[in-house]
């Protein structure tokens, strides 16, 4: 089997609604994002014979799901009075809602889909909070 490997990375805010530690309020991360991709095969034919993909468009494809995500305030729909929200976007603030917590366990099976909805085989996807702290996500074996 092989296997690639291609990183990324963004920096974000975030909190956690109900959490009852420190994460309940809004901080940050610089967030990196492992992807590991596999095929029992190489290609055969044409500029990527003797690959499994070019990393060129695997990093590319892995880039637009990740670096959406940049620079922004991760909301957990509902979690934020309307109010609120709009105070913030009225502000200039960058708010992305999405339909789960943001944990790292969450976006690492959030980024894992993206990547399958690619075409890609998807092995694992490991989402970093922290350098020495990460959360995975492995598709059935």
């Amino acid at each position: 089997m092989y296997i690639l490997k291609v990183e990324s990375s963004f920096d974000s805010a975030h909190f956690l609604a109900g959490h009852q530690g420190k994460c309940r309020n809004i901080h940050g991360h610089s967030w990196k994002v492992v992807a590991e991709v596999e095929s029992a095969s190489l290609v055969s034919e044409g500029e990527s014979r003797g690959m499994v993909v070019d990393f060129s468009q695997l990093k590319k494809d892995m880039r637009q799901s990740v670096g959406f995500y940049d620079h922004a305030l991760l909301v957990e729909t509902g979690t934020l009075r309307k109010t609120t929200m709009e105070h913030l976007v009225n502000d200039g603030f960058r708010i992305i809602e999405v339909g789960f917590r943001t944990t790292a366990e969450n976006f690492a099976k959030f980024f894992y889909d993206a990547l399958s909805d690619k075409g890609y085989e998807v092995t694992r996807v490991s989402v970093f909070e922290t350098p020495s702290n990460c959360a995975v996500y492995e598709g059935k074996r």
